[in-house]
């Protein structure tokens, strides 16, 4: 069976409080429920992962290392300035997808920057929560992941 973690960071446990005019009004559980029912369909197992905090996000990478397919990432405000996750993601050398639910590079400039790409197999970002299914589609085809 195909395993993908999702690994979410900072700020993501307030969405449907934080600026929901940029992040909607649906709650992290929300998404990651419905994107865990779209992965069983596809014969998936989905699990996830919140955290405030580079170094417990760094560690769930590196535990991941053996035990899942591939990740899906919105590592949040880290993307920008973290290379600690960037050093995490070349070392586990698994296909990670880096996600966002809002286009940052529409935002301010100091967004448009991401140190985690060039270490990504790709970037979705924009399309609400429809960039983690976005995500999750593009990283089973890379995988060669045959749905059911």
């Amino acid at each position: 069976m195909t395993r993908i973690l999702v690994i979410n960071g900072p700020n993501l446990n307030l969405l449907g409080l934080r600026e929901p005019q940029v992040y909607g009004h649906e709650t992290l559980a929300d998404i990651v429920n419905d994107l865990r029912s779209y992965a069983a369909d596809r014969g998936v197992e989905l699990s996830d992962f919140q955290s405030n905090s580079e170094g417990e996000l760094v560690s769930a990478i590196h535990a991941s290392r053996e035990t899942v397919d591939g990740i899906i990432l919105n590592a949040g405000a880290y993307t920008h300035y973290s290379i600690a996750l960037r050093d995490a993601i070349s070392g586990v050398a698994l296909p990670v997808v880096e996600t966002h639910l809002s286009n940052v590079h529409s935002r301010e400039a100091f967004r448009h920057e991401t140190v985690l790409a060039p270490v990504c197999l790709g970037v979705v970002a924009g399309f609400g929560r429809h960039s983690y299914f976005v995500a999750l589609e593009a990283l089973l085809r890379h995988l060669g992941h045959e749905a059911g």
